[in-house]
């Protein structure tokens, strides 16, 4: 037999595609030709598969292959399909029986001596082969674990490609995935941790209630880090559909835990200030990895120290807040990624960043405005809550008093709320309050009486408040009165959400 095809998965962004791999051997001067628009990696894979089967006590053919992969329009990246080249090409030099490999799956990066490596992605492949119509895949031993996330496949591993042509030829079984972990995650940074500033565990409250973004403004050691980082904590923990997500990208990115289960917390991503464009929003050349804003996909991107970033940085952000994704186009293609993630920012006042606060501050007005003028206009409005925070008293540090409420407690509020916000907006499937249409809050029955929203008419007459704010303090009035029990916001529902939004004082007394 001169001709073999075998499967394998190519993916475009967290999208995976079927792909055949075909070999045909010929008559000529030996030769192996890549074919289907391969990338540099795996135009490579010609010396790493042939070095690999010599390796593995095989015959190499010597004759002229040709590998073509097909869809030839799609293209192909990276190192995971040397498996299944291998496997072809054997299959069409007679090494290898094709028949336990029909309808298989292979995927795999190969060693020069044989061995089959892990790579990056094998979650989203394997689901792509499972909405395909394949039932069983066959993946390196070192992502075996991840690939049975998906139900209804069958998942078998291979250490080596001598084990793959031994199971072909019914000599050798194939290695069994091994089972999970039985150790629990460890608990993150408790809310319990922080010392004073209610309005800012408030806030935060609110955020995760609602899903809405937040700023922290306030001086060094007021505890703007401390409360982002505990925002994890009281968000509830992913479902099914979203863990499936958050998984998929940190596997396409191979940041994936050890134990490759499903990802159940809500992930937290904090890069540096000095990041770049590519690594906040994604990108590269040939391949695309995903970005720190979807690395945080159904969790939190935190940006410490906002004012240092580049300002051309920070403007990326604008359009995938509001459409919950990342859309990037190279001259090959486009590659999407899921970027539904709640935002905190955190900046100090000033340049001089005086813990005493505003009044020890010795910077010009004119310094103070240009500092803080990198975070734009456009920025901020599409951020719900402007929290000033003040310094934290030595008496909230050094009296005793009442441990503060941990984050147990908070999460239970949270998950009430959002309980409530999912029935009721069930019929237009989103999730949290922040993540429904303004339109929708503006008509029957959801729209609210003029008497309730004067505040806010009166703010975007002015010009105080933007078509967009309205609509994000109508959002924030909802998670209030979710919080509180309340089937629909109330007057002062409405004041505080504006109040939270305007980065005033409220008037709620918070204990």
């Amino acid at each position: 037999m001169s001709y073999a095809r075998v499967l394998c998965v190519g993916l475009a962004g967290v999208a995976g595609h079927l792909v055949e791999v075909e070999a045909d051997l010929s008559t000529g001067l030996p030769a192996l030709a890549l074919t289907g628009l391969p990338d540099t990696a795996l135009n490579e894979a010609r010396d790493r598969v042939r070095a690999a089967v010599v390796n593995s006590g095989r015959d190499w053919p010597n004759r002229r292959i040709t590998v073509n992969l097909l869809p030839a329009a799609l293209p192909k990246h990276g190192s995971s399909f040397d498996l299944a080249i291998a496997a072809a090409v054997l299959a069409g030099a007679g090494e290898l029986p094709p028949a336990p490999l029909d309808r298989v799956v292979l995927l795999g990066e190969l060693g020069l001596d044989g061995t089959v490596r892990p790579v990056r992605g094998v979650l989203p492949m394997v689901a792509a082969a499972a909405r395909a119509g394949i039932t069983r895949v066959i993946v390196p031993a070192g992502n075996a674990r991840e690939a049975t996330v998906v139900p209804g496949v069958t998942v078998r591993a291979v250490d080596t490609l001598h084990r793959l042509v031994e199971f072909a030829r019914g000599e050798a079984a194939l290695l069994d995935p091994p089972a999970a972990p039985g150790t629990a995650e460890p608990p993150g940074p408790d809310l319990a941790d922080v010392a004073g500033q209610e309005i800012g565990r408030y806030a935060l409250e609110i955020a995760a209630a609602g899903g809405h973004h937040l700023a922290l403004f306030g001086p060094p050691g007021s505890g703007k880090t401390m409360l982002a980082e505990r925002l994890p904590s009281i968000l509830p923990e992913l479902d099914d559909d979203a863990a499936l997500e958050v998984t998929a990208l940190q596997s396409i990115a191979g940041v994936l835990p050890p134990d490759g289960g499903l990802i159940r917390r809500p992930p937290f991503q904090a890069p540096h200030h000095s990041s770049s464009l590519a690594a906040l929003v994604g990108g590269g050349s040939g391949l695309i990895r995903p970005g720190a804003l979807s690395l945080a996909h159904r969790g939190v991107l935190f940006l410490d120290e906002v004012p240092e970033m580049g300002r051309g940085t920070l403007q990326a952000l604008r359009q995938p807040l509001e459409s919950g994704r990342v859309v990037l186009s190279r001259a090959r293609g486009t590659t999407e990624y899921p970027a539904r993630a709640q935002l905190v920012v955190a900046a100090n006042p000033c340049p001089c960043a005086s813990p005493a606060g505003d009044h020890a501050c010795q910077c010009t007005p004119l310094v103070r405005r240009r500092y803080l003028g990198k975070l734009s206009g456009p920025l901020l409005d599409r951020i719900d809550m402007k929290i000033h925070l003040l310094p934290v008293r030595a008496a909230q540090l050094t009296v005793a008093a009442e441990p503060a409420e941990p984050s147990t407690a908070v999460a239970a509020r949270v998950a009430r709320a959002r309980v409530a916000a999912a029935a009721r907006w069930a019929t237009g499937g989103w999730r949290v309050n922040a993540e429904v249409p303004g339109h929708r809050l503006r008509r029957p029955p959801w729209r609210l009486p003029s008497r309730d929203t004067a505040v806010l008419h009166d703010a975007l007459e002015i010009g105080v408040l933007s078509a967009r704010g309205f609509d994000r303090c109508l959002r924030l009035a909802w998670t209030i009165a979710d919080l509180d029990g309340r089937d629909r916001p109330a007057v002062g529902d409405v004041c505080e959400a504006y109040q939270l939004r305007m980065g005033e004082p409220t008037n709620r007394a918070v204990a």
